[in-house]
């Protein structure tokens, strides 16, 4: 049977406290990888996702930092590549939602999710990509959304940031691929999280059965689903592949 290893290599993902970004770190580390868990405030949700991956053999780091402030940002990429040895794989997870329709949106909505989403995504960035230069290999990927492709009625700030996501995953892959880093995007569409929320997590059962019935595959996605193509394009088999969009929506938006 065909695996990835990723032994030897070090990854952060940021807000992988929950939800996808904890399947996310924990697939990394099933293949090898030594992760940071990065978080913001909930240490606790943290420790849980790092006891799993530790007693399943693997290696995490705890790296609690808010990748949106830009002192924040630099010390979680530092500590990581220090504490860890290398980085070679950064997932930008980290991300919020404050949903209104615009007419009662304010511009503190606005503000607060494009610079969680957006600006969040931009500084681990700024921060991987020299480290990733210096030694000729990286993988980064980006936790976008169907929202940012298609637009959502009361998410203009969530779908905005998640659209920027997008053009600035294909603006520095142009800028890396000469140095052996690639640069994509994966962008879930309806994803079942448990507590954690998501897309899913608000919808009533009547609102379950409308968006179904948009989903050709008949179902919503799993965490599991995001995960296994972030492994991938994560991966030194997903070399070629850069400045790529991945949607994962059951052919929602096909």
């Amino acid at each position: 049977m065909y695996t990835i290893d990723l032994t030897g290599q070090v990854a952060l993902v940021t807000g992988s406290s929950r939800g996808i970004g904890a399947e996310i770190a924990k697939s990394l580390a099933a293949a090898g990888a030594s992760v940071g868990i990065n978080y913001r405030s909930n240490a606790d949700a943290a420790d849980v996702v790092i006891d799993e991956i530790r007693a399943a053999g693997g290696e995490a780091l705890r790296v609690p930092g808010d990748v949106s402030d830009e002192n924040s940002a630099e010390a979680v990429v530092k500590t990581t590549a220090d504490r860890l040895g290398r980085l070679d794989i950064l997932v930008n997870n980290a991300g919020i939602n404050r949903d209104r329709l615009v007419m009662r949106m304010t511009a503190e909505d606005w503000d607060e999710v494009l610079t969680v989403n957006l600006r969040g995504t931009f500084l681990p960035t700024r921060f991987a990509i020299p480290l990733m230069v210096r030694q000729r290999y990286g993988r980064v990927v980006n936790i976008s959304s169907v929202v940012g492709l298609s637009g959502n009625p009361g998410q203009a700030n969530y779908a905005a940031s998640k659209a920027g996501q997008i053009g600035m995953t294909k603006a520095i892959a142009r800028e890396v691929a000469s140095r052996n880093i690639t640069v994509n995007a994966v962008a879930p569409g309806f994803i079942e999280v448990g507590a954690a929320g998501g897309m899913t997590g608000e919808l009533n059962e009547e609102q379950r059965s409308q968006v179904l019935s948009r989903v050709p595959a008949g179902r919503f996605g799993a965490a599991g689903d995001v995960a296994s193509a972030v492994l991938y394009l994560a991966s030194p088999e997903a070399g070629y592949i850069t400045g790529q969009t991945l949607t994962i929506d059951g052919g929602m938006t096909a």
